[in-house]
């Protein structure tokens, strides 16, 4: 608290601006809401409140890498538009808030799962001794299959 008794502004605040994954914020201004009308059942609820939420938030403004980003990009899918803006809407609570709050927690989960570089695959092939007794078993299967036939009904 400030000598006058009340909070510090946001923008003095050098921890300012909402916290998109572990260690990783944006400004205030990054991450654009807007609200509307719910579709479905709901009675007053849907019919008077604007409690539907869409996210909008700009791909290069999110503090990643580029291949971070192409990640998020790939994961997201079409919920990416053609000014690179990623798009989450939420209108499945009853309150503004937590339709708003389900929205970051997606964000911040698209992000997270962004975050960590793929493991690459390296290709392998079998052992010589592994073919060999690949081979072996398949013989021995062959050899019990063929002391199965006694020749038929003669």
């Amino acid at each position: 608290m400030t000598s006058e008794g009340r909070q510090p502004d946001a923008g003095t605040d050098p921890g300012a601006g909402v916290e998109v994954a572990p260690g990783r914020r944006v400004p205030d201004g990054v991450l654009r809401f807007s609200f509307s009308r719910s579709g479905g059942p709901g009675g007053q609820n849907v019919n008077k409140l604007e409690t539907r939420c869409e996210l909008r938030v700009l791909l290069t403004d999110l503090p990643l890498s580029t291949r971070q980003r192409e990640r998020l990009a790939g994961a997201a899918g079409r919920r990416i538009n053609d000014a690179g803006e990623l798009l989450l809407v939420s209108e499945s609570e009853r309150s503004q808030l937590r339709n708003r709050q389900e929205c970051l927690s997606r964000l911040r989960e698209m992000i997270i799962a962004a975050l960590p570089e793929p493991k690459v695959r390296r290709k392998t092939k079998p052992s010589r001794a592994s073919k060999a007794r690949r081979l072996d078993a398949k013989k021995a299967r062959g050899d019990i299959k063929r002391g199965r036939s006694s020749g038929g009904w003669e």
